[in-house]
């Protein structure tokens, strides 16, 4: 089992910053992917962005590709999503994802990021 806990959603304008945390607990920490979903209202879940158990290895959504980074502190047990120049479609509540093997196993509650225009 483990637990997820995101922080650092907010309102912003469009073209400013965020940096999103997610702080996990239960399982070693180091022993698993971690992955950023997004969903806006009306919309599907969708795959933002993903980094292996190391953190050598990310992978991004085209929509985000050159303007978000993510990244890990194994010592501290946390995967970040740092969000540059903004925009109004990045409008969604945000989740962090745990992936033991090739899916999707544990999940947050989501912290909400707006992006007014």
């Amino acid at each position: 089992q483990v637990h997820l806990v995101e922080s650092g959603g907010g309102l912003v304008q469009a073209g400013g910053s965020l940096r999103l945390s997610c702080a996990a607990s239960g399982r070693t920490f180091s022993s698993y992917a971690m992955g950023w979903f997004r969903q806006a209202p009306g919309k599907e879940r969708e795959f933002v962005a993903r980094i292996s158990r190391s953190g050598a290895n990310t992978y991004y959504a085209d929509s985000v590709k050159g303007r978000f980074t993510i990244s890990r502190d194994n010592a501290k047990n946390t995967v970040y999503l740092q969000m540059n120049s903004l925009k109004p479609e990045d409008t969604a509540l945000y989740y962090c994802a745990v992936s033991l093997r090739s899916s999707y196993d544990y999940w947050g509650q989501g912290t909400q990021v707006t992006v007014s225009s």
